[in-house]
């Protein structure tokens, strides 16, 4: 007598079926939901780019040069966001310093990145926009400087938080840790306060 190997279609449907609810859920609770509850709380972010309906991304507006206002400004901007991120900061510094020491960040890093940062985003977004306006500083001069502290510290300018909002959308994201040459009046201008801005500079991959 012989034997047969398989399962009936009732069966393999059912195993099928089983296996895909698996995958959503998995997709759902890994993904979907850490993405969705970092965006939420994050509120309207300070972007660093923009895209046009095309999909292009336009030049950036000019920009005065750099003063030592600006940088002292920015220093007591990212104190106070890194006070209101509380313990969720020392998750941030670790991938931040991973990122410095050479390890590409992956989909997988951003999420958990998310993840853990999620819960205090929105606090830190809030402190961040109410010492903007403590400090007379607007979104794109915010950007800008902290783009020029960036390459003055030869630090990458990746923000995790645009990666998010690309996921999102089913797109690639955007994990160039390409460090960009600095300016030297700029950096001179950064050297006195480069020790505080190494600390805090974690807080640029949730787009802070």
């Amino acid at each position: 007598m012989s034997r047969r190997w398989g399962c009936g279609c009732g069966g393999c449907l059912g195993s099928v079926l089983v296996t895909l609810l698996v995958v959503g859920a998995l997709g759902y609770f890994l993904v979907y939901r850490p993405i969705q509850n970092f965006l939420a709380g994050s509120g309207a972010p300070v972007q660093t780019q923009t895209q046009t309906a095309n999909g292009q991304t336009p030049p950036a507006a000019p920009q005065a040069a750099l003063t030592t206002g600006d940088v002292q400004r920015f220093v007591r901007v990212r104190r106070s966001v890194r006070t209101a991120m509380g313990n969720s900061f020392t998750g941030v510094e670790r991938v931040f310093t991973d990122v410095r020491n050479g390890q590409a960040p992956n989909i997988m890093t951003v999420l958990g990145v998310l993840r853990d940062a999620g819960g205090s985003v929105g606090q830190a977004r809030a402190a961040q926009q109410a010492a903007l306006e403590r400090e007379g500083l607007n979104a794109s001069r915010y950007v800008y400087v902290r783009g020029e502290v960036n390459k003055a510290l030869g630090l990458p300018d990746i923000n995790f938080q645009q990666a998010a909002q690309a996921i999102s959308q089913g797109k690639l994201p955007d994990l160039n840790t390409t460090v960009r040459p600095p300016d030297a009046r700029n950096a001179a201008l950064v050297a006195p306060f480069k020790s505080e801005l190494t600390v805090t500079a974690p807080l640029g991959l949730l787009g802070l």
